[in-house]
């Protein structure tokens, strides 16, 4: 039998690693991958959305309709939300402001003709009813050339000098309405929508799909470093207890069979 307060120490070990697991098994995330064209042919859009939670499609826009359409069963059970009218807006907007960055933009190495077409991919993560993540990938005719950790706000270029995208890592302002659509408005959207898919939803593997902060990797390390150790120095001390425990048992029982037979052999008056 365990000391009540050695399996008290444990249980809550384990209770600590339950909530851990569903901590890290809680995960999902929403894209949003937009494809901006500086030219298109008639009845061809010249922005084109494609959205999709943990990688499942929920939502079609294109600038032809201008109309944000449902795709799955997804799609149909947020229409009705106040979050979707804003994503409607928003897309519509993005697709605007990412139309006037073009001209700047050179085409990639790799194609013989034609303007340059921009894929953007932004992308959101929840975590224990939290973000957890939320970046952007800009790519110039299919070759990823610039990511953006807005988080913290995180530069990484890929391809220095192709195409001139580069140059997005020394505006300022344009760095801060990146965030607020993927920190700000990506999250407020998918927070609403995760209200009405909680039961559809199955939690995504516990490795990241998107860029992770820094604090939130120092924060699960720290974790682990803790409680890891702390199972390991109690089964030590359980291990402990119980041989202490036994050598206990052992000793007592010992004196008592020495007890008995000294008593045994004591000569009792009139035996001589």
């Amino acid at each position: 039998m365990l000391p009540t307060s050695h399996a008290t120490r444990l249980l809550l070990l384990i209770l600590q690693l339950i909530k851990l697991d569903k901590t890290l098994g809680n995960a999902h995330s929403l894209c949003l991958d937009l494809t901006i064209k500086s030219q298109s042919r008639p009845g061809q859009p010249w922005c084109e959305v494609q959205g999709s939670v943990d990688t499942k499609p929920f939502l079609h826009y294109d600038t032809d309709s201008n109309e944000v359409k449902p795709l799955g069963l997804l799609g149909k059970e947020v229409t009705a939300t106040k979050a979707w009218t804003e994503l409607s807006q928003t897309l519509a907007e993005v697709g605007q402001e990412l139309r006037m960055m073009l001209p700047v933009l050179k085409p990639h190495k790799n194609k013989t003709r034609g303007p340059p077409t921009l894929q953007a991919e932004l992308c959101c993560r929840r975590e224990a009813e939290r973000c957890t993540g939320a970046s952007w990938q800009f790519s110039v005719d299919r070759h990823t050339a610039l990511l953006l950790d807005a988080m913290n706000m995180k530069w990484t270029v890929i391809s220095p000098g192709d195409t001139g995208i580069e140059e997005w890592e020394n505006d300022q302002v344009l760095a801060e309405y990146f965030r607020k659509t993927s920190v700000g408005d990506c999250n407020h959207w998918f927070q609403e929508f995760l209200e009405h898919w909680e039961e559809r939803l199955e939690p995504e593997p516990t490795a990241p799909t998107l860029l992770s902060s820094d604090n939130e990797q120092s924060t699960d390390l720290q974790l682990m470093a803790w409680v890891i150790p702390s199972i390991f120095v109690s089964l030590v001390l359980i291990g402990i207890t119980i041989r202490n425990h036994r050598r206990s048992r052992t000793t007592q029982g010992q004196s008592e069979v020495s007890v008995s037979c000294s008593q045994s052999t004591e000569i009792l008056p009139g035996q001589i």
